[in-house]
Formats: C-alpha cells, sequence, structure tokens
C-alpha cells in the first residue's frame, strides 16, 4: 500500500457547508512532467510510498485522495488589493485539493496554483507559468529554512501547456503547484460574509476556526468573547510572522487582505524579494509605484488589514473592544521580532529588554553599514563565537571601527543556543545561501534555454544544508 499508517485523510472544510466553496474540475494538461517533490513532507503525511507516476496522478491529475474531498473546492473570499476592496475574488487558479492531519495533529491543507479555471477565474487563464512555480518553490523552501512560519511546496509539474503573459517573455512554459498550509481561510474569507451581512455564516466560521486552528484562543461563553478570542489569536499569529519577514530581510510584495490568512502563514509568492541590504522603502512587485508594501511598511500594512478583519466582526463584539484587541499587535510584534532576530543569531536570549536592544542595534548597524544583510547574519551566528570567522568574511571591512564597536559590546553579554552549530559545514563556508533577485534569474535561465535544472538542484541543497544547520 503506498499509504503509511500515519496517513489520516479529512474533509473539514466540508463541514462549513456549500456557501463556502465551489466544486471544481481540475484542468486536463497535456504533459506531466514531475520537477519538484517534497519527499520529507510527504514522509510526515504518510505520502512518502507514492510512486512518481503515482504522485502524477494525485498532484498533476488531481485524482483524489482516498478520505478526503471526492471533487476539489474553490474557496470563495473577496479582499482589499492594495486598499482598494473588490467583491470578485475567490479561487481563480487554485482549490482546495485535500486535507490531512501531520504528525503534529494540526489540519494541513493541500492547495493548488495553476490548476485550471474556477467560477472565478474572472477571464483569466487559470495557470501557472513555470518560473513562478520554480520561483515559489525557491521562497518557501528558503523561508522555511530561515525560521518563518510558511506554506511549503509539496509538488511542482510541468504541464506541457505554452502561456501569454504580458509582463515576461511569452509564450511561456506552464506548471501547477501544490502547495501545504494549515488553512487557506484569510482574512478575505471574512470580508465576503461582513459584506453579504451574513451573520449567521460569521458565526460558523468564527467557530469552525476555533475549533480546527487556533486552540490557543480557549473557549469562551458568549459570541463576543468568541469573536475576541479569535480575533486575539489571529492578531497575535500575524504579528509573529510579519517579524519573522523582518528579520529574515523578506519582502512579499503582495500583502492584500486576501494574501494573509488566520493561521498567520505566509503565502502566495509571487513578487517576493530579499534585501540585498536593509533598506525600508525596498520593494518586491514592479507594480508598487507608491511602496505600499514595502520591507519597511509590512508591519503597519499586516495591523490595517487586521483591522479590515476587525471591522468584519462589528455584528459580534463592540467596537472599543475589537480596538482595544488590535492594540496587542504592536507588543505581539515586538516580542516575536525579538525572538525572531535571536533565533536567526543563534544567541540564548537574556530579557526582553536587552534582546530588544540586541534586535535594534543589529538593524541599525545592517542599515548604518549598509552590509550585506544575509551576509552580516552568517558571519555572526553564535555571537562572538564567531567572531575569528567574521574577520575572515567577504564583509569583514564593516565590522571594524566605531560604527561595530556598540553592537560588539552588546554582543559580548549572549552566548550561542548552540555552539556546536558552528562547526556545521553550512557554517565553514564563505558566503551564506541567499536568493536575491539576479540568483534567481540565474538558475532560471538555462531552465528556459536549455531544459537544465542543474543550478535549481544545486540551491535547493544548499537550501536544505542551511536548514539542517539551523534545525533545533
Amino acid at each position: 500500500m503506498p499509504f503509511a499508517p500515519h496517513y489520516q485523510p479529512r474533509q473539514i472544510h466540508a463541514e462549513l457547508g456549500e456557501d463556502f466553496h465551489d466544486p471544481v474540475a481540475a484542468a486536463v494538461f497535456p504533459a506531466q512532467i514531475l520537477r519538484y517533490r517534497n519527499q520529507r513532507w510527504a514522509e510526515r503525511l504518510g505520502l512518502g510510498g507514492l510512486s512518481d507516476a503515482e504522485w502524477l496522478a494525485h498532484f498533476a491529475g488531481f485524482a483524489p485522495l482516498p478520505g478526503s474531498f471526492p471533487v476539489p473546492l474553490a474557496l470563495r473570499y473577496h479582499g482589499h488589493q492594495f486598499r482598494q476592496f473588490n467583491p470578485q475574488l475567490g479561487d481563480g487558479r487554485g482549490f482546495l485539493f485535500a486535507q490531512l492531519m501531520d504528525d503534529g495533529q494540526r489540519v494541513l491543507d493541500l492547495g493548488t496554483k495553476g490548476s485550471g479555471q474556477t467560477p472565478w477565474s474572472r477571464g483569466a487563464d487559470g495557470r501557472l507559468t513555470l518560473k513562478g512555480g520554480v520561483r515559489e518553490v525557491l521562497a518557501a523552501s528558503l523561508l522555511e529554512a530561515l525560521g518563518v512560519d510558511t506554506s511549503k511546496p509539496f509538488s511542482l509539474v510541468e504541464t506541457g501547456e505554452q502561456l501569454v503573459r504580458h509582463d515576461e517573455p511569452s509564450p511561456t512554459r506552464s506548471s501547477v503547484l501544490v502547495r501545504l498550509s494549515h488553512s487557506h481561510l484569510r482574512i478575505g474569507s471574512f470580508q465576503r460574509l461582513a459584506y453579504r451581512r451574513d451573520e449567521a455564516g460569521l458565526r460558523r466560521l468564527i467557530a469552525h476556526c476555533l475549533r480546527h486552528y487556533l486552540p490557543e484562543a480557549g473557549a469562551a461563553a458568549d459570541e463576543e468573547g468568541q469573536a475576541l478570542a479569535f480575533l486575539t489569536a489571529v492578531t497575535r499569529r500575524v504579528a509573529r510572522v510579519g517579524a519573522q519577514w523582518m528579520a529574515a530581510g523578506f519582502v512579499h510584495g503582495v500583502l492584500n487582505t486576501d494574501n494573509i490568512n488566520i493561521t498567520g502563514e505566509s503565502f502566495d509568492y509571487g513578487p517576493w524579494r530579499f534585501l540585498p541590504h536593509y533598506d525600508p522603502g525596498f520593494t518586491a512587485a514592479y507594480f508598487d509605484h507608491g511602496g505600499l508594501y514595502a520591507y519597511g511598511r509590512q508591519p503597519q500594512t499586516l495591523l490595517w488589514n487586521l483591522a479590515r478583519l476587525a471591522e468584519c466582526l462589528l455584528p459580534l463584539a463592540a467596537m472599543e473592544k475589537l480596538e482595544a484587541t488590535l492594540e496587542g499587535f504592536a507588543p505581539a510584534f515586538e516580542e516575536a521580532w525579538r525572538a525572531a532576530w535571536l533565533w536567526r543569531l543563534g544567541l540564548r536570549p537574556l530579557g526582553a529588554e536587552p534582546d530588544r536592544h540586541l534586535a535594534a542595534l543589529f538593524e541599525t548597524f545592517l542599515q548604518d553599514s549598509q552590509a550585506p544583510f544575509e551576509q552580516a547574519v552568517f558571519d555572526w551566528q553564535g555571537g562572538l563565537a564567531s567572531a575569528e570567522r567574521a574577520a575572515r568574511s567577504p564583509a569583514a571591512a564593516h565590522y571594524t571601527g566605531a560604527a561595530f564597536d556598540t553592537l560588539r559590546a552588546h554582543l559580548a553579554a549572549y552566548h550561542p543556543r548552540d555552539a556546536a552549530r558552528l562547526d556545521h559545514p553550512y557554517f565553514r563556508r564563505t558566503r551564506p545561501c541567499t536568493l536575491l533577485i539576479d540568483e534567481v534569474e540565474a538558475l532560471w535561465a538555462p531552465i528556459a534555454a536549455a531544459d537544465d535544472w542543474s543550478l535549481f538542484h544545486a540551491k535547493m541543497a544548499e537550501i536544505a544544508l542551511l536548514a539542517e544547520a539551523m534545525a533545533d
């Protein structure tokens, strides 16, 4: 049997009823060429024993997984796109294919991108370019290695179609992606209900989220308590992922309300970027002319999106209580920001105030010195335990003189979380694993020109080495 004993299929989203989704059929593709298979997560889900042919049958042909949905479900939602409300959204090129329980007994969605047209495609072709699929695999894999709570790329299959796009050379190759998230319910799911004044649906969706996705929210006796507990949990989770982006030097690019899910996982990687140098004004999307979603504005944007979620809950809770709940974003963000920087630097915490000071000093140094962002984090893994290694770094010139002295003095109080980590092969390298835009273009070029995937596989191996080195 290809399914392991710990394979646990579910149909949890179906509990919400037919008003929350549309049954759809996947596109039939002219080819199915497996380009990426996440065997590590497949093993965790009890799917590791699938042959490549069985894998393609489920994750390119979309034969139902036993015990999960008999047909895929395109989810319904609305949303603000660059702060303009759009009631015509929904899963336009993807669907919820299956739900399973992971090995931590959490619900895990298998969602798609590029799987064909749905009632929400709005005239688009419902497809995904192969380059877009490759970029998402790369981004999500590196973010997971860097400690960001992110969706995981599960499968990427080239589908043999030629797509026309106006923002890249066309025709271009096509793909279908399957990704893992602990929920595809999003702020836009609640905005749709509020727009329709569907208070019964709103109550049902909140209860569903509390039951299946937000165990830390606890139980509340009345509907106002449930709404506030729900908003509190989502606020803390969204604050955490935003803090993790900042410590990873990551710019999501399109922080619309339909791209913020209730489990606080980063997902849907389109025009993403990693910072070459610390720059609050750095943007990822060429069409973000005003810098609305710039690196330094990401926390503010997440709070704005959460305020839109709070507005949806006004039929259930008093405005002043919802506003008070949103005031918890700032302290939750700072707590998560401190933790994210300490994790990235591999240091044991000392306490809220010194840890906050260290994170602020490190960001100030990065901004003032314009040292390469990821190189500096790599060089000072474990704090002063890496001083000799940092002195041999390509960026060593940034670590001399008064500009670095204050940070160095503060680092002296910290100890490595795992001193043995510095002996890992990853930290015996000269340079860290990075995914700057020029690197992404360079590894895509041989795929486009000669179907040469060697640079892609080499980068994925490099990301896996980083993940191994940083594993707790």
